[in-house]
């Protein structure tokens, strides 16, 4: 059994834990973040909020149960001031992917560390990318490529794939738009003696 449990099914996040080296064990957190989305939008929290408050409950329902450090983790997409959630089929990511060309856009992207049932350290980090006024041919092309993929992040890209070409600026760190804010959390890990100093 692992010191470290990750709440997640992305495997985006998981390659990311992987690559950097950090032994971790997957157990999903079954949260209906749709249900938590909704509510929060109601009582009028930020795209920001919401990834931090999906991270830490998904950290802390799972933690309750395990022991170790266990790492929620959630983002959101801002555009123009609204979140967006997975599109649900590639003619909705098309679609977004017209609204959004020529304009920049935010990720948030939230990770929260519980122990023993309660948040022991969280970091929020944003990155805004900007999507270069591509063509409609590049557009049909792109999506004829990745198929439903496109349908695995909120903005309809992989940047680690195809998707970088969708881009004319990206300010922010790599593993925050890829959903698992890195460097914090590897240096708790490493505070913690789950790593080696």
């Amino acid at each position: 059994m692992s010191d470290v449990i990750l709440a997640s099914k992305s495997a985006a996040r998981r390659a990311v834990l992987t690559g950097a080296g950090v032994p971790f064990e997957v157990v999903v957190a079954g949260v209906d973040e749709d249900a938590v989305k909704t509510s929060m939008l109601a009582q009028g929290a930020t795209p920001r909020d919401v990834a931090d408050a999906l991270a830490e409950i998904k950290a802390v329902k799972v933690s309750a149960s395990r022991p170790g450090f266990v790492i929620g983790s959630d983002q959101t997409l801002e555009f123009e001031d609204r979140l967006y959630d997975k599109a649900e089929s590639v003619d909705a990511a098309r679609e977004r992917l017209r609204t959004m060309r020529g304009k920049p856009h935010k990720l948030h992207s939230a990770v929260v560390v519980a122990r023993d049932g309660a948040p022991i350290w969280r970091e929020v980090v944003s990155a805004t990318l900007t999507m270069r006024d591509f063509s409609d041919e590049f557009l049909e092309s792109y999506l004829a490529g990745e198929g439903e993929q496109a349908l695995g992040s909120v903005g309809c890209y992989r940047l680690e794939g195809p998707g970088a070409q969708l881009f004319s600026a990206i300010e922010g760190d790599y593993f925050t738009i890829l959903g698992l804010p890195l460097m914090g959390l590897l240096d708790l890990l490493r505070r913690h003696g789950v790593l080696t100093p």
